[in-house]
């Protein structure tokens, strides 16, 4: 199966200093920015397009239940996930089951720009949180 990179995530504090940053240093355009509060989830989310390449810039909305939260407690700022289109989300879990790579599977969902997408279990990853994500609509 074909995976070819989708995005970076970033783990911020405070989004409007990293939107301007991504934007006036790095030379970004802003495409979305939006807040989501479902479970799992509960973090702003500001999208920025560096030349084609996507950077998604990520702050908890709720300090006791975000996992973006829960990883700058633990880890800091900074990179939280990278984010590999698979063409096919459904193939590509058959795919890391055979393989016995787990998912965290209450990540699994679709996002309101129509990606599903899934974590895979960073035990498995080398420590890594990589997302993997299809665009079924397009």
């Amino acid at each position: 199966m074909k995976k070819k990179f989708d995005h970076i995530g970033i783990a911020v504090r405070d989004i409007d200093s990293s939107i301007s940053f991504y934007t006036n240093v790095l030379g970004g355009k802003l495409v979305d920015h939006y807040r989501s509060e479902a479970e799992g989830v509960e973090s702003e989310i500001a999208i920025i397009d560096i030349h084609g390449d996507r950077t998604e810039l990520l702050m908890p909305t709720n300090n006791t239940t975000s996992p973006i939260a829960r990883f700058i407690k633990q880890k800091g700022k900074g990179v939280h996930h990278v984010a590999y289109d698979v063409g096919d989300l459904d193939a590509a879990l058959k795919d890391l089951e055979e393989q016995g790579i787990r998912t965290l599977d209450w990540s699994l969902r679709t996002n309101k720009h129509g990606r599903r997408l899934i974590y895979l279990n960073p035990a498995d990853t080398e420590g890594t949180i990589i997302e993997y994500c299809d665009y079924p609509n397009q």
